[in-house]
């Protein structure tokens, strides 16, 4: 990449938050594949959701998790519902807590949405079993 804007406190604070949340592993990925296209993209995102809202005190880790599940599960982003069904292992919501959110979604957003989110959920968790991520 050759336009490297510089690092704002914001942004390495949110990139420290991302990488307690979803793991160094996924962070390296997205960062090699991140191109000129997408660094703004990514940016914004380490800044905003990380940094901006991740990173705040108010709620725990645990929380953050269930709330955001429960909102990409609402919204059918079934692939970010299972990267965060992952990162779990690193929040400390419990698979109790993340069927409570599924409950909320179908009485909330819909039996639809949350039926297929659940689909995704337990295929995330025989995924996570299967090779030790799972609790």
């Amino acid at each position: 990449m050759t336009n490297n804007p510089p690092i704002s406190k914001r942004y390495s604070e949110g990139m420290a938050t991302r990488r307690q949340v979803l793991g160094d592993d996924h962070v390296d990925r997205a960062e090699s594949a991140k191109i000129d296209f997408d660094a703004p993209f990514q940016e914004l995102i380490v800044e905003a959701a990380w940094g901006h809202v991740w990173s705040r005190d108010q709620w725990t880790r645990r929380e953050r998790s269930m709330v955001t599940i429960a909102l990409l599960a609402a919204l059918g982003h079934y692939e970010e519902v299972a990267m965060h069904v992952r990162a779990t292992a690193n929040t400390g919501a419990t698979r109790e807590d993340i069927r409570e959110a599924m409950l909320h979604v179908a009485v909330y957003a819909g039996v639809p949405a949350a039926n297929h989110a659940i689909k995704v959920v337990k295929k995330t968790f025989d995924e996570m079993d299967a090779d030790g991520t799972g609790s």
